[in-house]
């Protein structure tokens, strides 16, 4: 008997619906799968053969071939143990037909336990684009499933458990999500109101977190970049549901989503070390994955310690900042992650980090300090809207006990800007300000007279590029917002131009 069952592939942050066609035919026993699966999947022979057993049904001693179909499209991950062992049950007759419009995922264990597979969600999101009404889920992902509207959850706790089922002897009810379990307060490590002084820093930040601009800040060690940097997440508006639905795609494919949150409701942060490799920063491998870079989508990449990361590294950064993709290809295909993230770097004025400092003096010659320097390149600064010098604390500011803005504070300014955008983008793909393309520009960063003046001087005085000239625009809309205006005026084009990088040793 043939029998016929649906499954899913994920294919970047993209699902592929796969049919599992499993015969039982006469000859000696074997098990074949067959539909290009990886050596996961051929894995998969021995975990089904055993899960089956153990369930209390008969694995057909006959020959048993499997096919994973389209075959063109490669198959990883043992995602496909369910839906072959039930294929290979339904085939020898144990249990009645599935439905045609269900779907099944899961890993088995060798005792037929149902265990976590990552990539549900955008498996499940495929499912319900495809018209399919019922999918089955392992019971730990239940959850994270239940977040695609329209779609009956079915949760399976293990193989026998659906067996079950689909003969009638036990049904396993529909899953109901508890949606107060997705509603939360995220809580934040850092506080602006903790760092002491810094204030023109914690302006820069603020301008940043509003309109999602890039900022590299330069300064001796201990002044408080990285306090800044981990700080900045507590000034950014939440997540809308959109947003919240984009990132935890990426994290379930990735299999770094949480099974207690599967929905991802702050913003993401990510710190990679500086001897992170190539794939492991934009992406990549055998079978692609999203890498730090998306990861950080929709929240804050931070490269401490910048000049560190080896050039090329920081080259690939380019793209991703311009585009806000990243596109991986391989021979097997092209794969494409999204990659609208805040880009935060810091870095030590030289190798000693003390070039400019106003108490120790630099043991670096100028030769070291521009060497040093020239790590981060010119191509990559233009793309950089907020250029920060963060110089050493005094003592009267780390001694004072009074605190600081709170950053409840200046998260309520920054969502009253991004308000601002959203009406002003609506019906456009814009999130903030930094997406802005030219003909955005062209339609909302239009300066007064004073302002032109003022733009004029300052691209034949800071040679500015044409990139550079269409971030100073976007960057003064923001400052713009932050102060509820709706026309750019030369104060705010004079505070976007002073964070423009100066000039190179």
């Amino acid at each position: 008997m043939l029998a016929k069952v649906l499954t899913c592939a994920v294919v970047g942050l993209d699902g592929a619906i796969v049919e599992v066609e499993a015969d039982i035919g006469v000859g000696l026993p074997a098990f074949t799968i067959v539909g290009l699966p990886d050596a996961a999947v051929q894995e998969a022979r021995e975990r089904v053969r055993a899960a089956v057993k153990n369930s209390g049904c008969v694995f057909p001693m006959r020959r048993v071939t499997v096919n994973l179909a389209p075959a063109d499209l490669k198959k990883e991950g043992p995602a496909y143990d369910l839906p072959l062992a039930l294929a290979v049950v339904m085939a020898s007759e144990q249990v009645p037909p599935a439905d045609e419009r269900a779907l099944f995922l899961g890993e088995l264990s060798l005792d037929g336990e149902v265990r976590h597979t990552a990539g549900i969600l955008p498996m499940v999101s495929l499912a319900r684009d495809r018209g399919i009404t019922t999918v089955f889920v392992p019971a730990v992902d239940a959850l994270e499933a239940s977040l695609v509207e329209g779609v009956r959850v079915i949760p399976v706790p293990s193989f026998a458990a659906l067996v079950d089922h689909l003969r009638g002897d036990r049904v396993i009810p529909p899953y109901e999500p508890d949606r107060s379990i997705l509603t939360f307060e995220p809580a934040f490590t850092s506080d602006f109101a903790n760092v002491k002084g810094q204030e023109h820093a914690k302006r820069a930040l603020e301008v940043a977190a509003a309109g999602g601009h890039n900022v590299l800040m330069a300064g001796p060690p201990g002044a408080g970049k990285t306090l800044l940097a981990r700080a900045v997440p507590s000034i950014m508006p939440p997540l809308s549901p959109d947003e919240a639905l984009e990132v935890t795609k990426i994290y379930s494919v990735a299999g770094l989503l949480p099974p207690e949150t599967p929905l991802m409701r702050s913003r993401p942060f990510r710190a990679p070390h500086h001897t992170i490799s190539h794939a492991g920063l934009v992406g990549g491998g055998r079978w692609p994955r999203p890498g730090e870079i998306s990861l950080a989508h929709r929240g804050v990449l931070f490269l401490d310690e910048m000049p560190e990361f080896g050039q090329h590294i920081l080259e690939v950064l380019r793209q991703p900042l311009e585009d806000g993709v990243v596109t991986i290809s391989r021979a097997q295909g092209t794969v494409s992650f999204p990659a609208k993230m805040m880009l935060i770097g810091a870095m030590n004025p030289c190798p000693c980090g003390f070039y400019g400092d106003s108490l120790r003096p630099c043991t670096c010659s100028q030769a070291a300090v521009a060497k040093y320097q020239s790590r981060i390149s010119g191509p990559l600064l233009d793309r950089i809207d907020i250029y920060l010098d963060v110089p050493r604390v005094d003592y009267e500011k780390l001694a004072d006990v009074r605190t600081g803005e709170t950053s409840a504070a200046i998260r309520a300014r920054v969502e009253a800007a991004r308000e601002r955008q959203r009406a002003r983008f609506r019906g456009r793909k814009i999130n903030a300000n930094a997406e802005m393309g030219p003909g955005d520009i062209r339609d909302f960063c239009r300066p007064d007279d004073a302002a032109q003046g003022l733009l004029r001087m300052a691209m034949q005085q800071l040679r500015l590029s044409a990139r550079a000239y269409h971030r100073v625009l976007k960057l003064a809309r923001t400052i713009a917002d932050l102060a509820g205006s709706d026309i750019i005026g030369a104060a705010h084009v004079a505070e976007a131009v002073q964070y423009r990088p100066r000039e190179r040793v």
